[in-house]
Order: structure tokens, then sequence, then C-alpha cells
């Protein structure tokens, strides 16, 4: 599983783990020369006194010259009988501990059974070993600290250009197509070489999206020429004294989807310049005025559909919004709840600053929510010709607006997107 650990904070983990590893193989080393030392000088230093206890002193008449530390002994000799304790201990070095007590004993065997041997208290030296692991302990911690230190400043300076490339690229002004080039403010390394692929990357998503705008520019503004000609043609059409009814609704719904087009080329113009401050272009109106006109447009192609259409106020909003955006908007909700809604109702419910679209239609299942407003998705009970693009337009529009648009279950059965215009 790859690690969800910010990369700072990774190098930090593993420049303090590898000091754990270095600190206390080293520590470790340390206690075990300790030891290993320890025994092989004292073992040295309890032969040479055993020598000089029995050879000199003992050999002079004299008692044993040790210090109150350690203690002679000798199976022959009756001032000097061997403890229990020390009897079965082996031959050469050792360590005997009883209780509280420790102790380090160099025996010695002669030829005919004799046994001689020295015993000498370890607390002095026991206290020096513990000075010791104090003083080791102490410089493992102190080297983990250092290391967690060390670590945390050399991962700062070395993701710092990482971390400067990183906000680079986030930047919105990368998409401009002035945008200057990132590979030269960095050196020919690896960081460098990053940059220069952002660069190239970059380079293209300019061109895709450069090339996208002035596709969309030129054909929505191509377009109004054709469409005003159609919209004209059924002005006058439907002025005609000998149209009969069926012709002069067949006049009046291309007038319609005319209109329709006609504000779908506006959105789609104004989305391709993707700038702010031009969304007042295409009107403003209030949402009342614009359901209003949405509701004498749509209710009576669903009373064809034997659908019943209804249009409830429940709050006043008395705010401007962009006429050509919230049009679409509403009209593309309208359109949805209309080819998936068989029989029952749709609602068109208006609020302070939000309005919503209720259907008893098919609905929406849960899992498929989140993706009915991307490009191309119809669920799987897709009904007409089209392309599943008319909620993406919906999504985008509102991103574009600061709107929020949602969809949910409408028990027990339907579907309610609901869009807030509040920013």
């Amino acid at each position: 599983m790859v690690s969800k650990q910010p990369l700072l904070r990774r190098i930090v983990i593993a420049f303090v783990l590898m000091t754990l590893v270095v600190s206390g193989i080293l520590s470790l080393g340390i206690v075990a020369s300790v030891h290993f030392v320890e025994e092989h000088l004292v073992s040295q230093e309890l032969a040479r006194e055993l020598d000089t206890v029995i050879q000199d002193d003992l050999g002079s008449g004299r008692a044993p010259r040790l210090d109150a530390s350690t203690r002679f002994f000798a199976s022959d000799l009756p001032d000097y009988p061997v403890p229990q304790q020390f009897a079965a201990a082996e031959e050469g070095f050792s360590e005997v501990i009883e209780g509280d007590q420790a102790f380090y004993l160099f025996k010695r065997s002669s030829g005919n059974g004799l046994v001689s041997m020295l015993v000498q208290e370890q607390h002095e030296f026991e206290a020096r070993e513990q000075v010791l692991f104090d003083v080791v302990l102490a410089g493992f911690l102190l080297s983990v600290l250092v290391a967690w230190g060390l670590g945390w400043l050399l991962a700062r300076r070395v993701m710092a250009p990482v971390i400067r490339l990183a906000n680079q690229v986030r930047h919105r002004d990368q998409l401009h197509a002035l945008a200057p080039a990132l590979a030269p403010e960095y050196p020919d390394d690896e960081v460098g070489h990053l940059a220069a692929a952002f660069d190239s990357t970059l380079g293209q998503l300019r061109h895709s999206l450069e090339r996208e705008r002035l596709f969309t520019s030129d054909v929505s503004h191509e377009l109004r020429t054709p469409l005003m000609i159609i919209a004209s043609s059924c002005e006058l059409l439907a002025e005609a004294p000998d149209l009969d009814a069926r012709q002069r609704e067949q006049v009046q719904r291309i007038g319609r989807a005319t209109e329709e087009m006609r504000d779908l080329v506006q959105t789609f113009l104004i989305l391709a310049r993707a700038r702010l401050q031009e969304s007042s272009q295409g009107g403003s109106a209030t949402l009342a005025a614009v359901a209003d006109e949405q509701s004498k447009r749509w209710a009576p192609l669903m009373r064809e559909k034997g659908l019943q259409f209804q249009l409830i106020e429940r709050g006043q909003d008395d705010a401007q919004y962009n006429l050509t955006f919230l049009r679409t908007v509403i009209s593309n909700l309208l359109r949805n709840a209309l080819h998936y809604t068989e029989q029952g109702t749709v609602r068109l419910i208006l609020e302070n600053g939000s309005f919503r679209v209720e259907d008893s239609g098919v609905g929406i299942p849960q899992d498929q929510q989140a993706q009915m407003f991307q490009p191309f998705v119809r669920g799987t009970q897709a009904r007409g010709e089209g392309l599943g693009l008319g909620l993406s337009l919906v999504k985008r529009i509102c991103t574009h607006q600061g709107w929020a648009v949602q969809v949910r279950d409408l028990p027990p059965q339907g579907s309610v997107f609901e869009v807030s215009l509040r920013r």
C-alpha cells in the first residue's frame, strides 16, 4: 500500500529510523564490548592477584594483602576455607549472583585436588557500568533527537524547490497563454527535469484549451446569423393568414426550438470566454420571471404527455440573475424531468435564493447520482436521443456562477434537482 504521509514527513521518518538503527547497533556494540573487555581485564587482574597471594604473601608467611572488596579462599588452608556458595564454581573466571549481591570469582585447581580462589565484590564495577550505560543511553536518545531536528531541516531544504514548483503549477495563471516557463528557474537536476515536464504538459493543455475556446466561440458566433434568419422566418410564417391550427403549432415549435438554441449559443459563448466579469452578458431577470417564462414553455409539452405540471412559489426572491444562464439551467432540468417521467407530476418550486425541480419519474440509483453531472453520462434508463450533456451543462453553468446543484431521491419514486443561487 502506498503511504499517504507527506513526502517531507517521510524523509524525516526515514532519517530518524536510519539513526535509530545505526545508533542502536553502535550502542549495543559498546555494551557488548564493555562486557567483553570487563571479563577479560577482570580475569587477568584476578589471576595476577591470586599468583601474588600464593607465591609472595603465603610463601613468605604473610596474610594475603587484598583490598576490602576482595577475599581469598583455599581448600588446604583452615584459615581460608572455601564457602559452600562458591564451592561449585567453574574453573577460571566466572560471575556469581546471590540475591542483590554479585561477585567476580577466579578459581584455580592444582593437580593434587587443592583449590584456591579469589572473590571480588562487583558493586564498584557495577557502578561504573551503570554510569557507562547511562551515558550510552543518553547519547542514543540525543542522537535520535538531533536526527529528527537535522532531518527536518534537511527535508525542508530538499523539499523547498519541490514545494515551490507545486505552488507555481497550482497557480491559476499557469493556464494563461503568456505564462512564463517554469524550467529556467531551476537547476539541471531532477526538480528541473520535473519542471520541464510540467512546462510540456501545461503547454499542451494551454493549446487544447485555447483551441476549444476558439472553436466554441467561433461556432457560437457563426450560428447567430442562421438562427436569426430562422427566427425571423418563423415570425413571418406565424403572421400568415392561411395557416391551419396544426401548421401554426409547428411554426411555434420551430420558434421555441430556435429561441432555445439561441440561448444555448449565448451560454456557450459566455462560458468559452471564461471571465466572470462577462457573465452579465445575456441580460438579467428575477427567478420568478424566468420560472414563469419556462413554465409557459414546458407546461403544454408536459400536458401533451399526460403529466401534471405545477409552478409553486414558496419564497420571494427579488435578486437579479443572469437571464441566459438561469433560463438554460431551468430549461435543461425541466426537459430532463419530461424525458424521464411517464406519469404523475413535475413541479418547479421556487424559494428565496434557490429552486428545485421534482418529478415522479424513474429516479436515479444512489450510486449513480454523483456521476449524473458528468459529460455523456445518461444512467441505466436513458431516454431519447440525447448524449447526456444537459446535466453536464447545468453543472458547468452553476460552477461558473458560483451556484450549487445537487440531486436526491424523492420517495416513493422520482428525483429532486435543487439549485442554490446564493454564492
